[in-house]
């Protein structure tokens, strides 16, 4: 019903039609493509998305513009179809509207994006990570995968992305799950080493998977962390995938070891030099028992990649994301269903996947239920943790938060080798929470126009957990803003150049 209902839309407002010529001549048909978008997204849900889109089209000489053209021209037609029809058409426009419908109706949280381990299985024994503890023994089945995505699409949940383990190692049932669900975009964490020519065809095939490749910055810092020769098989990946056309990025976490390997512009310009069309950053979390607390930044290592991404993002063509520092553009956390959720390789539902604790398993209950469980409720009636998004964690970023939550809702450590009291988890993270406010305090003060922040999403936030809107700018005003800021570069551009001659 739902792939259907797609189809219609797609053909009523002739943007099926309008995709197929997209590829054929981009500089052209793209701004006539995204007029048609506009008038889809009639209820201006998105506008400050479609603003950025037309801001990008309309400066030829930008790193956006150059990043969509590079998209365009390099990556095959059917990855770049799928992903307009299943990403920005399906997950994001469709299906949102069908989520909002659910939240309203139970008055709980509906996640855009469902994150899963297909399996605790992996072919590597990364330092610091919680899965390489698991062992081989866990694994969802194919039916209980197939049967969460057609729970998770009759509630408007249409992406879904593969952690573990290592999610290629059931590669057999992920292309078969791609293949039976053409309506949905499936997006996946992995370490690449298990990236052959035989699996490149595969997802030209199926057309709606795009893996994020685990890099931990130079072939040192990589190798240290991943393994002996663990980096050269990465580029390998990657080279295989660039010669298929098949688009893809790279899954960075930034560490007290390896922040002065990512946070440079040679490491940007090595991941484009790849091929990446995407960089997913994450700061390094103490999430399993044993994890070493020495790999945790500091906050002036916090403070830098704040800066440093941002600056990246003004000149790069490379799409960037910080899980932990981007929180300004999605009210703060987005776990526990505001925007996503985490289901691991024993069924348990977690509300994060850096959050072991659960009430749930979905051997037990339907996605529904899970998210009305008390555990999920606590997070929906407590989001935000924080009116300052650069401390959006309730476990990282505020002392004892996620203890509470865990404690009022009577969930369980869903670690299946070696479960850790949710106050021992928080005591670690207290003294770089602590030492963090000050910091984010700083820049979130910085960060402000005029005293305000343009806070996107508050239709997921509770009325009475919403920011004081005399500290909230609208997207408006946002917009106004930043026009009259990219002016005011363009024309300081305009007189330097015109000094200079």
């Amino acid at each position: 019903m739902a792939e259907a209902s797609m189809k219609e839309k797609l053909e009523k407002f002739g943007l099926k039609k309008a995709i197929g010529y997209l590829t054929k001549n981009p500089e052209k048909n793209l701004p006539k493509l995204l007029d048609m978008v506009d008038k889809f997204d009639k209820d201006n849900v998105y506008l400050g998305a479609r603003h950025a889109f037309h801001a990008a089209l309309d400066d030829p000489e930008g790193n956006w513009y150059k990043l969509i053209m590079r998209v365009l021209h390099d990556v095959d037609n059917k990855m770049i179809q799928s992903f307009f029809a299943s990403f920005i058409m399906g997950a994001t426009l469709e299906g949102g509207k069908r989520q909002e419908k659910i939240r309203k109706q139970y008055g709980c949280n509906v996640p855009w994006a469902i994150l899963l381990d297909p399996t605790s299985g992996c072919n590597l024994h990364c330092t610091g990570c919680w899965a390489a503890s698991y062992g081989h023994k866990l694994n969802l089945t194919y039916e209980e995968i197939d049967d969460i995505i057609n729970q998770g699409t009759a509630m408007g949940t249409y992406m879904y992305i593969y952690t573990g383990g290592e999610p290629l190692v059931r590669k057999k049932d992920i292309i078969k799950i791609c293949e039976n669900h053409q309506d949905c975009i499936f997006l996946c964490f992995t370490n690449g080493t298990l990236i052959d020519d035989e699996f490149a065809e595969d997802l030209l095939r199926v057309g709606n998977f795009f893996p994020a490749i685990s890099v931990e910055g130079d072939e040192a810092s990589t190798d240290a962390r991943r393994g002996d020769g663990v980096f050269q098989k990465v580029k390998n990946a990657m080279r295989i995938l660039r010669e298929h056309r098949l688009p893809f990025g790279v899954s960075c976490c930034y560490t007290s070891q390896n922040v002065d390997k990512v946070g440079t512009e040679a490491f940007y310009d090595w991941m484009i030099e790849q091929g990446a069309i995407f960089c997913w950053f994450f700061t390094y979390m103490p999430v399993d028992a044993d994890a070493p607390l020495e790999l945790m930044v500091n906050p002036d290592q916090r403070e830098f990649m704040y800066h440093f991404v941002r600056s990246m993002r003004e000149k790069k063509d490379l799409f960037t994301l910080d899980f932990f520092l981007d929180g300004e553009y999605v009210y703060g956390c987005i776990a526990g269903g505001r925007y996503y959720l985490h289901i691991n390789a024993n069924g348990d539902i977690d509300p994060c996947v850096f959050i072991h604790y659960s009430d749930s398993n979905i051997r037990e209950k339907t996605l529904l239920e899970a998210y009305q469980s008390p555990l999920f409720m606590e997070y929906h009636k407590n989001q935000p943790f924080n009116e300052n998004m650069l401390r959006p964690c309730p476990l990282l970023d505020n002392p004892y938060r996620l203890e509470k939550l865990v404690k009022d809702s009577g969930a369980h450590c869903s670690d299946p080798v070696k479960p850790q009291d949710v106050h021992d988890l928080c005591a670690k993270c207290e003294k770089q929470a602590l030492a963090w406010k000050p910091v984010a305090d700083k820049l979130w003060a910085e960060s402000a126009v005029d005293g305000k922040h343009c806070l996107n999403d508050d239709d997921t936030i509770l009325p009475q957990n919403r920011v004081n809107p005399a500290k909230v700018m609208s997207m408006e005003e946002a917009i106004a803003h930043d026009d009259a800021v990219a002016a005011a570069k363009k024309a300081a551009k305009a007189a330097e150049m015109k000094k200079e001659a």
